[in-house]
């Protein structure tokens, strides 16, 4: 069966971070051109520096649009915006222009992918002091796509392997993330995670709640969180529909999920899919932005200023990333945004 190779745009990054160096490094192997059409959107003197910096045997292409690419392995297609001095650059240090400049590959890529001229984003690390220096108003990528794409409250999906993890509750103490693990609560993201797997065209949507207390509670043997808010909230969202299960222990819902016994896992707080998701495989763990109306892959890991521009950054997740955006991307849908 032909591979449909849809067009991945690949912001650059904070600059002065790894993110054009593991851009350079994932577009240097072949086999990822048979995937999709990687089109980086940057700074082209920057490119070129990481070239030369990686030693990798590519060119430079720079395209006004798309549909200008070559797409062909050894070329490297990018949109330029020419917004860094060179001048002024200095590897592996906050910097006011390379946040401003990060922020200005994003917006590109974003209306690329909401007049569908790009079918996807991959994106690269982003630094929040060098965001706050330039005064850029958003602490991260997740608030600009979510305000650059109209779509308040996107839901965070982790993939590694096979197993996927949604999230329940992010970035608030474990107390707090208790309080929020209402039945109403996991009766709503249970259907937004079925629809999310929907739209990313997985089929026959099998999706298991991650316990709280040690053995999922024993029936209120160890805490009452399982018998009073999440297994009702499974079991509303059985009643609507969804193949939901649970709550299944946590100690094995993971390790059955990375084995194919459920499609996706919805994790109750934060750490706890991480820390499933890491121990996995730290590299290959990857974020994907649901509630979008596009489809968005990122690495998980920060702009590491303390290794930038050495060649010594390791290029498997953003590898991954681009991969993932490639095998998702043909099957897509915009509906029921």
């Amino acid at each position: 069966m032909t591979t449909v190779r849809e067009i991945i745009a690949i912001p650059m990054g904070d600059a002065a971070g790894i993110g054009p160096e593991i851009t350079v490094k994932s577009l240097a192997k072949e086999e990822l051109y048979s995937m999709c059409k990687p089109l980086v959107v940057g700074d082209a003197n920057i490119l070129r520096k990481a070239i030369e910096v990686t030693e990798a045997n590519l060119q430079v292409n720079t395209v006004e649009a798309p549909s200008d690419g070559l797409y062909e392995f050894g070329t490297i297609d990018i949109i330029d915006l020419a917004n860094i001095d060179m001048d002024a650059f200095v590897p592996g240090q906050v910097s006011a222009q390379n946040g401003q400049a990060a922020f200005e590959f994003i917006k590109r890529s974003v209306e690329l992918a909401m007049t569908g001229d790009v079918k996807a984003i991959a994106t690269t690390p982003i630094n929040k002091e060098s965001l706050k220096a330039a005064k850029v108003p958003y602490i991260g990528h997740t608030e600009m796509l979510e305000d650059l794409g109209g779509a308040p409250d996107p839901l965070t999906m982790f993939q590694v392997n096979s197993m996927r993890i949604f999230f329940l509750t992010r970035h608030v103490s474990v107390a707090e993330a208790i309080k929020q693990m209402t039945k109403e609560r996991v009766h709503d993201y249970l259907i937004r995670c079925d629809q999310a797997l929907q739209r990313l065209g997985v089929e026959n949507r099998k999706l298991a709640v991650a316990g709280l207390n040690p053995h999922a509670g024993e029936g209120g043997l160890f805490g009452n969180e399982e018998v009073e808010e999440i297994k009702p909230g499974v079991e509303l969202a059985k009643a609507s529909g969804i193949d939901a299960y649970g709550p299944v222990p946590a100690d094995s819902v993971f390790f059955q999920a990375l084995n194919g016994k459920y499609d996706a896992v919805l994790s109750l707080y934060h750490d706890q899919g991480h820390i499933a998701a890491k121990m996995t495989d730290f590299h290959r763990t990857i974020s994907i932005t649901n509630g979008l109306p596009f489809l968005r892959t990122s690495v998980d890991h920060g702009t590491a200023f303390d290794i930038a521009w050495k060649n010594i950054a390791s290029e498997v997740s953003m590898y991954e990333c681009i991969k993932l955006a490639a095998e998702y991307a043909p099957k897509f849908t915009r509906e029921s945004l």
